[in-house]
């Protein structure tokens, strides 16, 4: 299994980033992906997840109606579409094929900062 995350970077408060996520090693499009962060002196927090079919999504409270997620399965790629960024959301985020975040692969740093 191999997950690559991509899209991070500093950005201010109220600004946007959009998240890739590329995968390999496994059929994409008959699982689950998830998006999870981890900040700094935090334990790993699931963000957001979506059923292979794109019919099913959920969002941690911390995020919900600011993040947006997606999926490409003929690509095997996995999207995160942040909006309204606080510096609270500033974490290393990671995508996994699994509920509890292992295997997930090399993360993407997100700063949120003025």
């Amino acid at each position: 299994v191999q997950l690559q995350a991509s899209g991070g970077g500093l950005v201010q408060p109220g600004g946007s980033l959009r998240l890739s996520c590329v995968a390999s090693g496994f059929t994409f499009s008959n699982v689950w992906m998830y998006w999870f962060r981890q900040a700094p002196g935090k334990g790993l927090e699931r963000v957001s997840s979506i059923r292979n079919d794109v019919l099913v999504t959920s969002y941690a409270d911390s995020v919900k109606g600011r993040f947006t997620i997606s999926r490409d399965n003929a690509k095997n790629t996995l999207y995160l579409q942040m909006n309204s960024l606080k510096s609270e959301d500033t974490a290393v985020y990671y995508c996994s094929n699994d509920i509890r975040g292992h295997p997930r692969g090399q993360g993407t740093q997100v700063t949120v900062s003025s």
